[in-house]
């Protein structure tokens, strides 16, 4: 469990830093709305992924 974890938190970094990327070129969002969103789309949408992925093999 603990590495579905880490891999679900380095996705989700790894989104906070686009979502920088982003918010330097649009201002569309405040930057911790923009980074916040991002780093949950990545935690939440790799954990299912790799649990969906997990129970199927």
């Amino acid at each position: 469990m603990s590495a579905i974890l880490i891999t679900s938190v380095v996705t989700g970094l790894f989104c906070a830093g686009f979502a920088v990327v982003v918010d330097v070129v649009t201002d569309a969002l405040a930057m911790w709305m923009a980074i916040a969103l991002a780093f949950a789309s990545g935690f939440l949408g790799s954990l299912f992924a790799q649990l969906v992925l997990k129970r199927k093999t």
